[in-house]
């Protein structure tokens, strides 16, 4: 898509926030590393181990009434939703030591069928403490080397400034992201570490677009300082900014509504994604890359001497 060049008094100066907009970052950082420091996340079966049950009902189910009776069986942690269909129901059990996943299946079944003895099991299934934490360390790995490889990429195709402040932008999504968690204490499972990665790749492509415009300016625009040209560059951005987040943001919606308690942990993680990504590739990104001095000579093309440029002519 072709954009329009603008004139300096057309655009939205952007940068003119970026210092409230910095110091708002800092705080929210701060406040998600408080966070994941004191409140923790509320890390899900898919880490910690424990039993996983469904169960299925001719009717549909009370799960108020399904927490009572688990709760009087000695099973008040358990985590109970609905799974497809109101009649099929996911019961979540952390792991009790001594006591196999095939036993807690069995009482807990004996427990709703005291109160339905039409009750079904369909399925258990065990994951145990050791995967749940080999899945915490390979999860938290797989968001590191994504950050380093996208380093590497956006240095090789942009400029190091670029590069600094588009990984800075990732870092400060994905650390705000997992904040909220910890503050509303989510459960954080396979689902949410997927969004987690997925509003990484999201803000990538926001910053990418905003960067590439940013250095084709650059090479165009003969006058007016860095913070205009970058100015320029975020006005002609923002039409298709707006447009990418709102359709985004209106599937996002249509899945918190009406996708189920098993996909409402994901549409929470990528609605707040897509908003912080969007904020932080015009405030973090390109605030670090103004920050640290970029001008028109780092993102001028390199000349290149043509053959025999250097010989001095005949006589």
């Amino acid at each position: 898509m072709q954009f329009q060049l603008l004139k300096l008094n057309d655009t939205v100066n952007f940068m003119k926030l970026r210092f409230p907009a910095m110091i708002l970052s800092t705080l929210l950082i701060i406040g998600s590393i408080a966070a994941l420091t004191f409140n923790k996340l509320n890390w899900g079966l898919d880490f910690t181990g424990g039993t996983l049950i469904e169960v299925g009902y001719t009717q549909a189910a009370d799960l108020s009434s399904i927490r009572q009776e688990l709760d009087a069986a000695d099973f008040g942690d358990a985590i109970v939703q609905n799974f497809g269909s109101s009649q099929d129901v996911l019961i979540r059990i952390a792991p009790r030591e001594g006591i196999e996943a095939a036993v807690i299946g069995d009482q807990v079944l004996a427990a709703l069928k005291a109160g339905n003895p039409n009750v079904e099991m369909r399925r258990i299934e065990f994951v145990g403490p050791n995967v749940g934490e080999e899945l915490t360390e390979q999860g938290g790995l797989a968001m590191l080397v994504a950050l380093i490889c996208i380093l590497i990429y956006v240095a090789m195709r942009f400029e190091w400034r670029f590069a600094l402040g588009s990984v800075g932008a990732l870092a400060h999504d994905v650390i705000i992201t997992l904040g909220l968690f910890a503050v509303l204490q989510l459960e954080f499972d396979l689902t949410i570490l997927a969004a987690v990665l997925a509003v990484i790749g999201y803000s990538l492509n926001d910053t990418i677009v905003v960067s590439d415009r940013i250095r084709e300016n650059f090479r165009k625009v003969r006058k007016g300082t860095p913070e205009e040209i970058i100015n320029i560059s975020l006005t002609q951005t923002l039409n298709r900014t707006i447009i990418t987040s709102l359709t985004t943001v209106l599937v996002l919606l249509a899945l918190f509504y009406k996708g189920g308690a098993l996909i409402h942990g994901f549409a929470t993680a990528l609605l707040f994604g897509v908003v912080i990504g969007t904020y932080s590739s015009i405030y973090v990104a390109s605030s670090v890359a103004l920050f640290l001095g970029i001008s028109k000579e780092d993102l001028m093309p390199p000349q290149v001497e043509k053959e025999g440029e250097d010989l001095e002519p005949m006589p």
